[in-house]
């Protein structure tokens, strides 16, 4: 049956499926930084892009095949199909957005959205009508359900790996893997036997091959649109070294106007700390929360790289990834450790240990912190030489 296929629109299914792949994972990777009602968002747009680049990708491989003229497609099986695939892409999504996704939840993930696909495959093709029957070989149908989980396995683990850059591409890659492996897998298995089958008689309302192509390509269109605006940098990473223009660049003010008697509920260290300049400081924290879709965590001070102001709230960077923190930014810098940490920009606070490199960038600085995923952060003019000094870089008398 692999025989005959259109190379062009082969390629093209394979492409749809990986743009598919990479704006949906895109999308699923900023879901751990956003609030509760933009989380629901984007989980809902990134099981949608998912789910459009699966099906969309399987049906311009069905173009591609040389399935007998006279076949249509059955409207009902089709929509089916569709509908299999957003919720078992929307489920899979879930489970491994959901706080921090463990070998068995992974798994579960990988299988269901490997299952999830044959079954919109096979659903699909069983939507075919014409006068005749098709016969599937047994092995290849196995082999196939099994490439579709295995590679959704290693989609979803190099996903969590890392959340942008190659990794998020190599997933993509995986995924479109997924999908197309697990397609022609099948294709290849399977073959039109002459004669007419009540399972594939049209008895219902139905669509000729020229009207699909023209549902399909409005649909390649999107997922390419949805590439394309995924690699738009974010509003707020536009502005990372502007900030709001009403916020000043003096920082101490803020802290002091913290409300101290709302602090009395987080763990705290036994002492006092000393803020600067000789400023009685609150105690410090020793665990800082932050959101997940399963309830609120903590996350030890000593694991976290950085932390970024993101509207009311904080984005707290523990090595790996972002994870949404109810604090503002004000507020964790009151209750961070002042020996440990240091606000170089009005939107940026920084773990001083774990400053792995610093250089000089426009007007003012960059700082690398170490980890699994080395992230850059901006330094404010007035804020690289007392920065220098805690690195060790110039005396503090030279300050």
């Amino acid at each position: 049956m692999f025989a005959g296929h259109d190379p062009l629109l082969v390629a093209l299914s394979v492409v749809i499926a990986i743009l598919g792949g990479y704006t949906g994972f895109g999308l699923t990777a900023r879901v751990r930084g956003t609030g509760s009602a933009d989380r629901r968002l984007l989980l809902a747009c990134a099981a949608f892009f998912l789910a459009v680049g699966v099906w969309t990708m399987h049906f311009v491989a069905m173009l591609a095949a040389p399935i007998p003229l006279d076949a249509t497609y059955l409207v009902l099986p089709t929509v089916v199909s569709f509908l299999i695939c957003a919720l078992v892409m929307g489920v899979s999504l879930f489970f491994v957005s959901l706080g921090e996704p463990s070998n068995a939840r992974v798994g579960l993930s990988a299988l269901l959205l490997g299952l999830g696909i044959a079954l919109m495959h096979y659903v699909g093709i069983h939507g075919l009508a014409g006068p005749f029957h098709i016969e599937h070989q047994h092995a290849l149908v196995a082999a196939s359900v099994l490439i579709a989980v295995g590679a959704a396995y290693g989609g979803l683990r190099i996903f969590l790996a890392r959340h942008d850059g190659m990794r998020l591409a190599l997933s993509a890659t995986a995924f479109g893997v997924a999908v197309s492996g697990m397609h022609f897998t099948a294709m290849y298995g399977m073959r039109f036997v002459p004669g007419s089958s009540p399972h594939h008689a049209a008895t219902g309302l139905a669509v000729s091959r020229e009207a699909l192509a023209l549902i399909v390509s409005p649909l390649c269109f999107l997922i390419i649109f949805g590439f394309l605006l995924l690699l738009l940098p974010e509003p707020w990473a536009r502005a990372l070294n502007s900030g709001p223009a009403s916020q000043p660049d003096t920082m101490d003010g803020e802290a002091s106007a913290l409300d101290l008697n709302s602090l009395g509920s987080v763990e705290t260290k036994t002492q006092l700390t000393q803020r600067p300049g000789g400023q009685p400081g609150i105690a410090a924290v020793t665990r800082v929360p932050v959101e997940g879709a399963d309830g609120t965590r903590f996350v030890e001070a000593t694991r976290i790289r950085s932390v970024k102001a993101n509207a009311h709230y904080t984005l707290v960077h523990d090595g790996s990834r972002e994870r949404m923190c109810p604090w503002a930014i004000s507020q964790a810098e009151a209750r961070l450790d002042p020996s440990t940490f240091m606000r170089v920009h009005r939107s940026h606070i920084v773990s001083i240990p774990l400053v792995s490199l610093i250089r000089k960038e426009g007007n003012g600085a960059v700082v690398e912190l170490d980890g699994e995923v080395p992230h850059l952060v901006p330094v404010s003019r007035a804020k690289i030489a007392e920065l220098r000094a805690r690195l060790g870089l110039v005396r503090r008398d030279d300050i």
